[in-house]
């Protein structure tokens, strides 16, 4: 099983993203993949998403819901969707977490529109 193949079957991971000075900002999210990549979905005007902006440079790794990493951290590299494929990334969402995953997404879309939100596409480095 290769490390992306592990990191597919995790209900949560650690995206890890940094700030200008190089400190580290974990955060974790719902993540899925999306052929060569894992795919996950925030809100788009997050502090993750400003740093991705700048910066692509990210780490993940297998945690739990309170973001307590259970595996070896991973470098990658994330880059923001276009409206597209944040589309794609919500049925993602829906087809792996289920119930769960429409509801947020239904809750999300009503506070903050279609595009409060923002896919995230992240490749592992190496």
């Amino acid at each position: 099983m290769t490390m992306l193949d592990r990191l597919a079957t995790e209900k949560y991971i650690l995206l890890t993203t940094f700030r200008k000075d190089g400190r580290a900002v974990p955060t974790p999210v719902w993540a899925v993949r999306d052929g060569d990549a894992l795919v996950v979905w925030t809100v788009a005007g997050s502090g993750k998403v400003k740093r991705i902006r700048r910066s692509g440079d990210v780490t993940i790794a297998p945690c739990d819901v309170r973001g307590r990493p259970h595996g070896p951290a991973v470098p990658g590299h994330a880059v923001l969707s276009d409206s597209a494929g944040t589309r794609r990334v919500r049925g993602l969402i829906k087809e792996k977490y289920r119930v769960l995953g429409r509801l947020t997404l239904l809750g999300s879309r009503l506070r903050r529109g279609e595009q409060g939100t923002v896919g995230i596409r992240v490749t592992l480095k190496g």
